[in-house]
């Protein structure tokens, strides 16, 4: 069954989750919560959004955002995603998913 598809509007926050890959507990280290905070100021100033709220969790990431333009987020869920996966498998030394590849939007 196809997923029903996102309606987003401009001027509106977006409650989005990121969840770690078999729902493993693996940002418990400071390092990973470093690198998810460095990712975030790479990912506005490269889309410039607005990060209302950030909790990162053992196992998953929650964030509000309200992107410039609705178009954008998934861009942002895609480039954060991208990058924080490619620099935790680096630091863990480790090769494969990181995060889920679905992401959660509400």
């Amino acid at each position: 069954m196809a997923r029903k598809p996102r309606n987003f509007q401009t001027g509106y926050s977006y409650h989005i989750t990121t969840r770690c890959n078999n729902r493993e507990f693996k940002l418990i280290r400071r390092e990973c919560r470093e690198v998810f905070l460095y990712a975030i100021k790479k990912a506005i100033k490269k889309y410039n959004f607005k990060l209302y709220a950030l909790c990162i969790m053992s196992n998953h990431v929650h964030y509000l955002i309200e992107p410039a333009q609705p178009e954008d987020l998934a861009k942002i869920m895609h480039f954060l995603n991208w990058y924080t996966a490619m620099c935790f498998n680096r630091m863990l030394k480790r090769t494969g998913h990181f995060l889920l590849g679905k992401t959660l939007f509400c």
